[in-house]
């Protein structure tokens, strides 16, 4: 069999997954709004879009390798991995979780489970998974992709910190200070 289905059947079921498991959210009390979401929501969405050009049929400069059937294995592994991870961080979470940046009743800071190794613990399984598949790939598009993806998710990132401060205060101030951003184990 070759990777490049697995590879599809992975983020087909994981977002279809994501999609479904959005109705298990408390509604959200406060919410940081369209107009201060819109910038990572078009870089993020745009990333996609290239991300998921398919691979097939390019040749010369757009195809800048071909990874071999170990390696491409490997990448499907590693995308296995990102996704359960964030799906772990999302379950951790628990119906505090929302696809936009917003406050629920009674809101606190996480800190246990993957939010004890990283403060955005859905984002860096995402990350992991998109750098798979980009290896697994090997194209500009992919590339572009994912270098755009990434910019949108450290926008969002910092929005939800700036948003968490003025609704968390001091409470998100200590965890930030004890727990990386996006790597485990980076330096805060």
């Amino acid at each position: 069999m070759h990777p490049a289905p697995a590879i599809a059947a992975l983020w087909l079921i994981w977002l279809v997954s994501w999609l479904v498991a959005a109705f298990w959210a408390d509604p959200a009390q406060k919410r940081a709004g369209l107009q201060a979401e819109l910038r990572y929501r078009v870089v993020t969405v745009l990333g996609a879009m290239l991300l998921f050009i398919p691979a097939h049929g390019y040749a010369g400069r757009l195809r800048l390798w071909i990874p071999n059937l170990l390696e491409a294995w490997t990448c499907v592994a590693l995308i296995a991995v990102g996704l359960a991870f964030a799906w772990w961080a999302r379950l951790h979470l628990g119906r505090l979780w929302s696809g936009t940046v917003t406050a629920k009743a009674e809101h606190h800071v996480v800190d246990t489970g993957p939010y004890r190794l990283v403060r955005h613990p859905i984002y860096t399984g995402l990350l992991l998974a998109i750098l798979a598949t980009v290896a697994a790939k090997g194209t500009v598009w992919g590339i572009a992709g994912a270098a755009l993806v990434i910019i949108g998710t450290v926008i969002k990132a910092k929005l939800e910190e700036r948003f968490l401060r003025g609704e968390l205060g001091s409470a998100y101030d200590d965890y930030a200070r004890r727990v990386p951003m996006l790597v485990p184990f980076a330096p805060t």
